[in-house]
């Protein structure tokens, strides 16, 4: 029941007994990052959050999104039971004001067994969780890969020996993100997972933060701040509510039917209070 209403959402419900291919991860990941954003918003309703998969599995179907270990979970748990060969593996995503490391930041998976024209040797990187990351998997060949208004590169990581590294583009919301070569379980994030859902630290805990690919750019919500990066580049405060709560549902298909008013209201006053406390500090 899970795998089929998890593809209603992603509006891809034929694929449920197709047979694993390029061409069908293909769809399952640009599906999945157009319709289900990348959000931080239970930590700023002051939800805790698991990452067990199943959890994360019907996150989705309700209607939520999540950040990377609730999406790239999730969907693990999706490929997998429709036939995919999929791996996860401990990655460490690269900030502007940080080092390259596996620092578990970051959940990855690769697929193989899907070889194309374009991808002989069939093994993918997948990942739905970089918020203004990859629109489509990438072969797991070094080379540069344009999708859009975006470029990345791919190369051997060089602090995750055998292991990979992932160049953002120049204009992304972070420098990189390297992941080794094991696999592994879910339990080895749970450690991060609460650094990144409490500490004050933490940058999801800091900005309420959703995000949304699609083929031509990212729409990112920072606060209070909605932007187009990309094609068509803009940006707009949301001064009010209603604008605010619009703008979850229309760009990001977020319309929280699980949120109660009460809930909503509190939201956007805690998210409204963060941001007059940015602008307070930013310099005259």
């Amino acid at each position: 029941m899970i795998v089929a209403g998890y593809l209603r959402r992603l509006r891809l419900a034929r694929l449920l007994d197709a047979p694993p291919s390029a061409h069908g991860l293909r769809e399952l990941h640009r599906a999945h990052v157009e319709r289900v954003p990348y959000e931080v918003l239970d930590i700023w309703l002051g939800r805790p959050t698991t990452i067990d998969p199943r959890d994360s599995a019907e996150r989705v179907v309700r209607g939520r999104g999540g950040y990377c270990y609730h999406l790239n979970g999730a969907f693990h748990r999706l490929a997998t039971a429709l036939g995919y060969e999929v791996t996860r593996h401990v990655g460490g995503v690269q900030n502007r004001d940080a080092e390259p490391g596996i620092t578990a930041n970051h959940l990855v998976l690769t697929v193989r067994g899907l070889p194309d024209e374009d991808n002989p040797g069939g093994e993918w990187l997948v990942d739905l969780g970089l918020g203004d990351g990859l629109h489509e998997p990438l072969p797991l060949v070094a080379g540069t890969y344009r999708q859009g208004p975006f470029v990345y590169g791919l190369r051997p990581s060089e602090v995750a020996p055998g292991g990979w590294r992932l160049d953002h583009d120049p204009g992304g919301s972070f420098l990189g993100m390297d992941f080794g070569p094991a696999a592994t379980g879910m339990s080895a994030f749970a450690e991060m997972h609460a650094h990144l859902s409490t500490s004050p630290e933490s940058g999801f805990v800091r900005v309420a933060t959703v995000q949304r690919r699609d083929a031509s750019g990212v729409d990112c919500l920072r606060g209070l701040v909605l932007s187009r990066l990309g094609n068509g580049g803009s940006s707009v405060t949301l001064d009010t509510a209603r604008d605010y709560f619009a703008a979850l549902a229309d760009v990001f298909g977020l319309t929280l039917d699980d949120v109660a008013a009460g809930e909503k209201e509190a939201l956007f006053g805690r998210v409204f209070a963060a941001h007059e406390a940015w602008l307070a500090a930013a310099p005259a």
